[in-house]
């Protein structure tokens, strides 16, 4: 699907590093090592709440666009035709034609499925909307970095992130395989201008303005609020934040490491460093996709990867309810929620956002609908691993030949 330009960020997903007394994960050494290869610091006195799947997420998102008075920013790597991608349509438009600043940005890939008509609605309401990366035959070379982010930016006050998308699939509670499990979160305080510069860095490439002040309104900080570190990541650089993240929280973990993964593809050093915590004795819980995966093929890939990692004592479980599609990452007493998953792509090859959060109210809300997603899926134990037909076992072998470009 993605067969150009994959060559000059391969290498980055591959990569693990070799950590020397490594932090432990929430500690202020932690943090302090992520701010040295993310470039961003903690920033204190933020609100912060946790979304769970599109029947709380959309509303949260709408009541914001439905509240702004000067500006709206929205990036989506998704936003495919029907009632929610309407439904947020005719909210933008409305403000736009309110005399709020209103600008979006779409991935040109990701958003293939969107109809001019609705692009041409957005800008009739005096909206700006750029497309990041249309597929052209000059820019093949472009083709395999997508924008993967999903922000929303309100007046520079109020900011949403992780892997919700504007399309129908998000709606809903997760009852039913029409309607998929994601995680989401909101954030209010100092770390929205770290959100905002998510947006900023692709819409600057693709629309070629650089937007003004108001944007940038000075930050409300919380007496109440929590500590809160936005991590971009992009391959432009010649290696990508999410690497370094997933590198040193793994590395770094003491009893828990709990990852919920829509895709599960990682490389043969990533296995190995997931393999090293469980020996160690940490408590080491993939999630990741069922039957109701939408890319069997990458279910196939990450299949292939769960004999070393079920030998090393690392516990796999399958989501059954419906597609599973959050990004979360627990280790020990810090959490992170994102766009990232823990396959070559996230780490090596598209643009993605990650919030970090250190607050015990916050990682214990995560935590629990961890386990409560475990309740609703099968554990994939080493018996099962050993009955796998022959054909099988040949398919994960053939897909594997895919995984740096999954």
């Amino acid at each position: 699907m993605y067969a150009y330009g994959t060559a000059k960020y391969r290498r980055n997903a591959k990569t693990t590093y070799d950590f020397r007394d490594p932090p432990a994960p929430g500690s202020a050494e932690f943090d302090r090592l992520l701010s040295a290869v993310s470039g961003s610091t903690p920033t204190s006195g933020n609100r912060v709440s946790v979304l769970r799947n599109g029947g709380r997420t959309f509303p949260s998102m709408l009541a914001a666009i439905a509240s702004a008075t000067s500006t709206i920013d929205l990036s989506s790597y998704i936003y495919w035709p029907g009632e929610v991608a309407s439904a947020f349509t005719e909210a933008l438009a409305e403000r736009a034609r309110a005399g709020v600043e209103v600008n979006v940005i779409l991935d040109g890939w990701g958003s293939a499925k969107l109809d001019r008509a609705t692009v041409r609605t957005l800008e009739e309401a005096g909206a700006n909307v750029a497309i990041f990366r249309p597929p052209k035959w000059y820019t093949v070379h472009k083709l395999n970095n997508r924008m993967h982010r999903r922000l929303l930016i309100v007046d520079g006050r109020i900011a949403f992130a992780g892997g919700v998308g504007i399309a129908d699939v998000w709606g809903g509670d997760a009852e039913d395989p029409e309607h998929w499990r994601e995680t989401h979160i909101s954030v209010e305080g100092p770390a929205v201008l770290d959100i905002l510069g998510g947006f900023l860095e692709n819409w600057t490439e693709a629309a070629k303005v650089v937007l003004g002040p108001a944007h940038y309104p000075k930050a409300e900080s919380f007496d109440d609020g929590v500590d809160v570190q936005v991590m971009r990541s992009s391959p432009k650089a010649g290696g990508t934040v999410t690497l370094h993240l997933f590198n040193a929280a793994i590395a770094g973990a003491r009893e828990r490491l709990w990852i919920t993964t829509a895709f599960l593809a990682p490389g043969d050093a990533f296995v190995r460093l997931l393999s090293d915590a469980a020996r160690r004795g940490v408590d080491v819980r993939l999630l990741t996709n069922g039957p109701n995966i939408d890319k069997e093929v990458v279910r196939q890939v990450g299949q292939r990867c769960y004999g070393p990692l079920l030998h090393a004592g690392v516990r796999i479980f399958e989501y059954q309810q419906t597609m599973l599609h959050a990004k979360v990452l627990i280790v020990d007493d810090w959490a992170d929620v994102g766009s990232s998953n823990l396959d070559h792509r996230s780490l090596g090859l598209d643009d993605e956002v990650n919030i970090a959060v250190r607050d015990p109210q916050i990682v214990s809300e995560v935590a629990r609908q961890f386990l409560e997603d475990l309740e609703l899926s099968k554990e994939f134990d080493l018996e099962r691993w050993g009955q796998r037909t022959l054909a099988k076992r040949v398919a994960e072998a053939a897909t594997d030949l895919f995984r740096q470009s999954l």
